[in-house]
């Protein structure tokens, strides 16, 4: 029997999981290593941490992990760098699967499936976590009624521009609409 006190593993060498039976595992950071991680994110903390789930064989040459993240942190709103409190919930899926080659060149083709990955020698639940995290995190987090500012610059005599005016195509909408009002010709009308 285990005692319950001990640390749990949080990396586990492929070679040495079951071929049969699911390598249960939960991964829960202490405070300093999500200290750690939240300066790694850009975060302002991070209050807790859980990856809950299992690593369990498919075939011969496959393994399967399907866990759930769940997560609290404050993040800086990136208008008015208050923090903004995020909770995450995420399922995770990796499949390993050996003799997968790791594409490479500047043009590779994405699998269908993303969560396919070639079998690594060790599977790191801390790294994992680690990315999981980051990708379900919001990428630009407001603080509630936070607003950018239009600030308009010119010069004494000069109208400012507005966001409209820098539209692109704004203003040949408003040619079109002159040219159908007046009536002229075309191009492709006869005079």
């Amino acid at each position: 029997m285990t005692d319950p006190a001990s640390p749990r593993p949080t990396r586990f060498r492929t070679g040495g999981l079951s071929p049969r039976k699911p390598t249960r595992f939960s991964y829960r950071p202490d405070q300093q290593e999500r200290a750690a991680l939240a300066d790694d994110l850009g975060l302002i903390a991070l209050h807790a941490l859980d990856l809950t789930g299992e690593v369990r064989p498919v075939g011969r040459d496959e393994l399967l992990l399907e866990a759930m993240l769940t997560a609290t942190a404050d993040q800086a709103c990136s208008i008015t760098l208050a923090p903004v409190p995020a909770k995450v919930s995420e399922p995770v899926r990796r499949r390993y699967v050996a003799g997968l080659a790791t594409p490479e060149g500047e043009e590779t083709e994405m699998p269908e499936d993303d969560s396919l990955e070639p079998m690594p020698e060790v599977i790191d639940l801390a790294e994992i976590a680690a990315e999981a995290l980051a990708l379900a995190l919001p990428l630009y987090p407001r603080a509630p009624g936070a607003e950018f500012a239009q600030l308009l610059h010119a010069g004494d005599g000069v109208a400012p521009l507005s966001d409209a005016d820098l539209k692109p195509f704004a203003g040949l909408q408003g040619l079109a609409a002159r040219l159908a009002g007046k009536g002229e010709p075309g191009p492709d009308d006869d005079a």
